[in-house]
């Protein structure tokens, strides 16, 4: 497909960041090894659901591909001899089940193309490093001076989205990097004002962005060129990570981990909040905000991919912040996304859950403020402050910025109108689908209820029905009559025991009455 033609029409744009559930619902023996059948579903709607068949040497392939992440991964290990034992294959299937858990509970590993393709193959078997380089070369052949010098393989988290590091074939010292992303479910620009936007983005200027040296468009992906940064990402500095190595090996498993210091969490923040508040003055949607977006320039951290929300792709923190629905604005998020990345830069690694309940000792007590109004559980119950009102925090209201640059991002107001309608129609997505979790789980506790409510009336209703009211009259006068029969045994013995003693004139102890036999739980079990 050319550059510049159209995507098939229909096209399907799913939301990648959708997480996906796997449970094993059954296996089958055949003469040689054992499938399991995994019910796959997509959220939390039971619908949105489909069944795959897979072997454990396909789970073993899996997770010899998942080594790169460094992960210590709990795959039930190989048996040569005994395997289609029952007793094995149902232990082994726990093994696979709990296997399954990990990897769609890790964020990054439920993310990523591998996971994907094993439990969605219908929606993920493209070869999209591909079809990306089939686009750029077709965008090379009205644009000579640009070279292609190697691809960037998997370095970034995005199934959709690829990199290629390139030179200017008459200045071939220089090395940049081509970001090429296919569209996502939020895109609501028409392709006019996409197209037009996108191709404004080498327009911006910002002390805390990072400069777009090339962009362009079609209607299904853009692309767009900057300077390659051998010192690499905010996340690579926190990491201790190589550039260039792929997402999983470089954040799966870090082999140190360590927060920045303090005036390095201070001086970043302050300058990523007051990139944030420029963007959200000038009506220009975000929602991106996380380390590997962040660009180190020295002791500066400029912002990277504001094309992603003219694009339409989701957010890498969106199954955390659409579980609230308070967070529902793109200026909120935004403000949610720095918390995490607070929290990143304070401690060295992700929060292990959100919202956080509690917080490790950080450098400063003022930290721990931003954090709590960002991640806590009245936070994300109650909703997120405004940029402005972070940057007048302790933390950060006595950093002094020194730059001369100045702001400059010129948009024309008919693209000003479209942005803000776009920016509208993504927060219409958020809200609705936050609304349809919230609907999904009250009726799942609804259906919860009803089904105990249903056991209940059942219950009843058989104890209260004629025929077991007959059977527990009878039990009743069975118990009775043996209660009876065991009342007048007990005074006989008393009775006999009383005279032996008197007509011997002995004194003897009195033995206690043989316990009775218990009574056979067919007959006697109580009744409810």
């Amino acid at each position: 497909m050319a550059f510049m033609e159209k995507p098939p029409a229909g096209k399907v744009l799913l939301d990648d960041t959708v997480p996906l559930t796997a449970a094993i619902e059954a296996s089958q023996s055949l003469q040689s090894h054992t499938e399991y059948i995994i019910r796959v579903q997509r959220g939390i709607s039971a619908e949105n659901s489909w069944q795959i068949v897979r072997r454990y040497s396909d789970f073993d392939l899996l997770n010899n591909s998942l080594q790169i992440a460094g992960l210590s991964l709990p795959l039930p290990p190989k048996k040569l001899i005994g395997n289609m034992d029952r007793e094995f294959i149902a232990e082994r299937q726990k093994g696979l089940q709990n296997y399954l858990n990990v990897i769609t509970t890790n964020h990054i590993l439920s993310n990523c193309e591998l996971v994907k393709k094993f439990l969605d193959p219908n929606n993920y078997s493209a070869n999209y490093t591909e079809i990306a380089l089939q686009q750029v070369s077709m965008f090379f052949r009205s644009e000579p001076k640009w070279e292609v010098v190697e691809p960037l393989k998997d370095i970034g988290w995005r199934i959709r989205k690829k990199y290629f590091l390139m030179k200017i074939k008459n200045q071939p010292k220089e090395r940049l990097v081509l970001s090429w992303a296919d569209l996502g479910p939020d895109k609501f620009l028409s392709d006019k004002d996409f197209q037009c936007l996108i191709k404004l983005l080498p327009s911006c200027s910002h002390p805390y962005i990072y400069r777009v040296t090339f962009a362009t468009a079609n209607e299904s992906s853009a692309l767009l060129i900057r300077m390659f940064n051998e010192k690499g990402t905010l996340k690579d500095l926190i990491y201790k990570a190589k550039p260039k190595d792929p997402f999983l090996k470089k954040y799966c498993n870090p082999k140190k981990i360590q927060g920045l210091e303090l005036q390095q969490i201070k001086t970043y923040g302050r300058q990523i909040l007051e990139v944030l508040k420029f963007l959200h003055d000038k009506g220009f949607p975000y929602g991106h905000l996380h380390a590997s977006n962040v660009m180190l320039d020295g002791d500066t951290c400029r912002l990277l991919d504001l094309e992603n929300s003219l694009l339409g792709l989701p957010s890498f923190y969106r199954s955390y912040f659409s579980q609230f629905r308070k967070i529902n604005t793109l200026e909120s998020v935004d403000v949610h996304c720095f918390g995490h990345l607070l929290y990143e830069m304070t401690y060295g690694r992700p929060p292990d859950s959100v919202p956080v309940d509690s917080f490790p000792p950080a450098p400063s007590m003022a930290v721990v403020a931003v954090l709590e109004s960002t991640l806590s559980c009245e936070a994300c119950k109650n909703g997120m402050p405004a940029v402005s009102r972070l940057l007048q925090m302790p933390l950060f209201s006595d950093v002094l910025l020194t730059t001369s640059e100045k702001p400059q991002f010129k948009i024309p107001t008919k693209l000003k109108e479209a942005l803000r309608i776009a920016k509208e129609c993504i927060e219409k997505r958020l809200i609705e689908e936050q609304k349809q979790d919230t609907l999904t789980f009250v009726m799942n506790c609804g259906l919860s209820k009803i089904h105990q409510h249903r056991r209940l009336t059942r219950a009843q209703s058989h104890h209260g029905s004629e025929e077991e009211r007959k059977k527990r009259k009878i039990l009743a006068r069975k118990k009775s009559k043996r209660s009876a029969v065991e009342n007048s045994e007990e005074h006989s013995a008393k009775y006999s025991n009383s005279n032996n003693s008197a007509g011997s004139g002995a004194s003897s102890p009195l033995t206690s009455p043989s316990s009775p036999t218990p009574p056979s739980t067919a007959v006697e079990h109580a009744p409810f």
